[in-house]
């Protein structure tokens, strides 16, 4: 597992389009991180469970659950209404990726570091140096339809219609169904 890196857990399971990140808990995040990470102005960005059915990823439904999420992000600008508009995410972020119907498993190191810079338009652009779980659907993005786990240094751009273009400039892309089939 990587040390000293940033993770995007609440952030994850809205890539996934499995969840809003609204329905992220605090509560997840272990007490010595939380007191941890705020003495230094981060505050907990945990990670919640997660379901994809039949189709949407795999040809198999899908869940993600954190086994490991010590995930903190700190605010490093709002806009004139102080929603955030550029975050910074770190922590370690282990998630385990099941298929439902097989109850084959594997646990996604997803521990990397970005800073999100979020649009008006309900865009997001994600600066990564890492790993990172991103899910895709049909024709929602510039990667075929599955669950990925990209690591290295890219870009990923989430258009307001939820349409998610990768843009590498060093690393690899692991696709995960085939890990759980």
């Amino acid at each position: 597992m990587r040390r000293a890196v940033v993770a995007l857990p609440a952030l994850a399971a809205v890539l996934l389009g499995a969840v809003p990140a609204s329905a992220v808990s605090a509560s997840a995040v272990p007490a010595s991180a939380v007191s941890a990470a705020t003495a230094e102005g981060w505050e907990p960005a945990p990670a919640t469970p997660w379901d994809v059915p039949a189709g949407a990823r795999c040809d198999f439904p899908v869940h993600g659950e954190p086994v490991v999420d010590e995930v903190v992000r700190r605010v490093l600008a709002v806009g004139p209404d102080g929603s955030p508009k550029r975050v910074a995410y770190k922590g370690d972020l282990v998630v385990r990726v099941t298929n439902t119907d097989s109850g084959a498993s594997h646990d996604a190191d997803a521990s990397g570091t970005a800073v999100v810079d979020y649009g008006a338009d309900g865009s997001q652009t994600w600066f990564v140096r890492g790993p990172v779980l991103v899910g895709v659907g049909e024709n929602g993005g510039n990667l075929p339809r599955g669950l990925y786990l990209v690591d290295g240094v890219y870009t990923l751009h989430i258009g307001p219609t939820g349409y998610k273009t990768v843009a590498m400039a060093h690393g690899t892309v692991d696709e995960l169904c085939s890990h759980i089939d």
